[in-house]
């Protein structure tokens, strides 16, 4: 299924799966156009499209691709400038890290969710832990492949985006005594697709999400404010 029209891009204004895609289109030098909606209140039109109602979703022509790693995998097959290794088993191993910023994903929607100090602490431990683990598999930079930017930063671009706004709220040392981790995290946030995967207001729009979240996060930025 492949279209010369130019896609459309389904997104949510936070979704860290949709930055992954747009992301990658960029880097690909692929136009597309962007459409927002309220996951709150999806319209009908959205959820014909995906069966999962959720975001990111690739509509091409008259056909929809969802979930971000497939979309992912149709512009790697489709898209020029690939940003997947050539060799069968660098990629397998590419595609792997992406499942595991997947699962730093998930960690960081508990640590923002956490509903308790015991429940927060929990989930700083597990991200210092698996920011120990990147920080083992990275190597000189300045991306995570080395000098080419790959599939891999894409994926962790707007995982450290979240940090840039957990940093205005305290210190939590996730991140600490990890330098290589914060080179990759210098390195893609000077990057121009990183940079505009969010619409206006990205960091505005957290900080309200998040205040308003009635989680332990929450109630630390009540406290400082």
């Amino acid at each position: 299924m492949y279209s010369p029209e130019q896609p459309t891009l389904i997104s949510h204004h936070l979704c860290p799966y949709v930055q992954r895609a747009a992301i990658a289109l960029m880097e690909k030098g692929v136009a597309f156009k962007r459409v927002d909606v309220d996951l709150s209140n999806k319209p009908d039109w959205f959820l014909e499209l995906s069966p999962l109602g959720k975001t990111p979703l690739l509509k091409i022509g008259g056909n929809a691709v969802f979930e971000s790693a497939v979309i992912l995998e149709y512009l790697e097959e489709t898209q020029p400038n690939p940003l997947h290794a050539k060799e069968p088993l660098e990629r397998a191993d590419q595609r792997s890290w992406i499942e595991f910023s997947s699962a730093v994903l998930n960690d960081i929607a508990g640590f923002y969710g956490a509903a308790d100090s015991i429940a927060f602490d929990a989930k700083v431990s597990a991200l210092s832990r698996k920011f120990a683990r990147l920080e083992q598999r990275l190597d000189t930079g300045p991306y995570f492949a080395g000098r080419n930017f790959c599939l891999v930063d894409a994926a962790f671009g707007p995982v450290f985006r979240y940090f840039n706004v957990f940093d205005q709220i305290g210190d939590f040392r996730i991140l600490e005594g990890k330098p290589k981790t914060a080179s990759l995290r210098s390195n893609l946030a000077a990057r121009p697709s990183v940079q505009t995967a969010v619409t206006p207001g990205y960091e505005q729009r957290l900080l309200k999400f998040l205040e308003a979240r009635g989680s332990h996060l929450s109630r630390l930025m009540q406290k400082a404010t």
